[in-house]
This record gives C-alpha cells, sequence and structure tokens, in this order.
C-alpha cells in the first residue's frame, strides 16, 4: 500500500505517536539520551495553520512518517521533526515528505526553509546534502544541533 501524506494536528493521536516514535530514537542514538522539553512540547502553534503545518505519511490507519513545518508569519519558516519509521526507510517517503511540506510552504507564501541536525545523524545529513540544502552557520541555540542548513524555495512552476 502506497502511503497517503496528510496535514494533521500536531496533538493527534498518530502524531503524538510519531512524535514520540522519533523522540525514542533520538535518545537511543544521542550521547547522554534526548530531552525534547515538554511533551509534547511548546511552539505546536506554530506547527498549525496558517503559520506552519504538520504532516503524516499513514500506510492505512498506521502513522508511519512525519515532518513539521515551523513558522512565525515571516518568508522564513523551520523544518522540524523528519522521521521515517524504520520498516518505510529507504522506500523514497523521506523524500515525498520534504517535498511535500516544500509545496505546501510555497503556498504559503514562505520562501526560504532553514532545518538543524545532529552530527549523530549522518544519515540526515546526507539526505539533506542530496536534496538541495547548503550549509549555514548556526542560527539557533538547540544543544543537540550540530549542522545547519537552508533551501530557498523556487516557484515550482519555474522549473517545469
Amino acid at each position: 500500500m502506497k502511503p497517503h501524506i496528510s496535514l494533521a494536528d500536531p496533538m493527534s493521536p498518530q502524531a503524538l505517536h510519531s512524535l514520540r516514535a522519533y523522540y525514542s530514537e533520538l535518545a537511543a542514538v544521542f550521547p547522554g539520551g534526548f530531552d525534547p522539553g515538554p511533551f509534547p512540547g511548546d511552539g505546536l502553534d506554530q506547527m498549525r495553520p496558517p503559520l506552519g503545518l504538520f504532516l503524516l505519511a499513514l500506510a492505512g490507519e498506521n502513522a508511519i512518517g512525519c515532518v513539521a513545518l515551523r513558522g512565525d508569519g515571516t518568508p522564513t519558516a523551520e523544518v522540524k521533526r523528519l522521521w521515517v519509521a524504520p520498516a518505510a526507510r529507504g522506500t523514497g517517503l523521506a523524500a515525498a515528505l520534504m517535498a511535500e511540506v516544500e509545496k505546501r510552504a510555497h503556498q504559503m507564501a514562505i520562501s526560504h526553509l532553514v532545518l538543524d541536525t545532529s552530527r549523530y545523524l549522518p544519515a540526515a545529513i546526507a539526505f539533506y546534502r542530496r536534496h538541495g540544502w547548503t550549509e549555514i552557520a548556526r542560527y539557533n541555540d538547540n544543544p543537540y544541533a550540530h549542522h545547519f542548513f537552508e533551501k530557498p524555495l523556487t516557484d515550482p512552476k519555474s522549473t517545469l
């Protein structure tokens, strides 16, 4: 079954399941674990329209991936929480989630995306580089982040 990507509330049961799975994986990989702060976390209003969004990839009723866009009303927004379930990795789902978040960001008049990631996630670093993201200087105080990226969005119609 091909996954379906759809807009979701970040507090929905499927979204919370995805976030818990994501945080659990980070805790297992990061030396010293991972503390997401108050769960489900601050800033969820910035991951809901009109400022941002939260996308879920569903296989039937099962959440197998997610990505969020955290906005503040400016032309720049931050991509957060890209996660794909282990069983769905290698299928192109991460690329599909990122393409969808970029498309929807452009529709929201967002022209510039940023994101951060950890040195303990080398596959993520390689993924972002392969998909047109450019490394930039640190833009936040996230203690788990070591790599920072940006991507300007162009009109999808101009590349056809």
